[in-house]
């Protein structure tokens, strides 16, 4: 990735030249954001559904997933760029490490979103507070767990005090 769009303070790396896995995209969600502007900035800030479209040769895997209210999706932010390691948020106006942000941008653009099951027909999930650009490829399901998902003395420095 060239130095485009670096804001100042921004730090690139240079990314490797192979990769080291491979994933299989088991399906896509459906939004109705059709860019990153569009998107809010987390599924906290969100109120719209949208459908999981699984490709169905994984449908079977759904089994027993209506027993949950919410579900973890794992996705691919296909359009991120990759190689920054400081970042300068716009809302924040100063830089960031990479691996303290929910930026999409980062080595491996991999998205991790809480939502409510809404329901399950066939190989489609409906589902509310999604956050991702139309048709964002989906890696994985995970039932969501309140026992032990839920941090409840969890701390995010910024909000308690600590801005740096």
């Amino acid at each position: 990735m060239s130095d485009e769009g670096i804001r100042p303070g921004e730090v690139a790396a240079t990314l490797p030249d192979h990769h080291d896995a491979g994933v299989y995209f088991i399906g896509r969600i459906r939004t109705p954001f059709k860019s990153r502007a569009e998107c809010p900035r987390n599924t906290a800030q969100s109120d719209a559904v949208g459908r999981v479209e699984l490709d169905p040769r994984y449908a079977a895997g759904l089994a027993n997933l209506s027993l949950y209210s919410h579900a973890f999706l794992l996705y691919w932010m296909d359009q991120a760029r990759r190689d920054l390691l400081l970042q300068v948020p716009a809302h924040l106006g100063h830089a960031r490490g990479t691996f303290a942000l929910r930026s999409p941008v980062r080595p491996n653009p991999i998205a991790l979103a809480a939502v409510e099951l809404l329901g399950i027909e066939g190989a489609t999930l409906t589902v509310s507070k999604v956050d991702c650009i139309d048709g964002t490829p989906l890696l994985d399901i995970k039932p969501y767990f309140a026992s032990t998902d839920a941090v409840a003395d969890a701390v995010v420095g910024w909000h308690a005090g600590r801005n740096i």
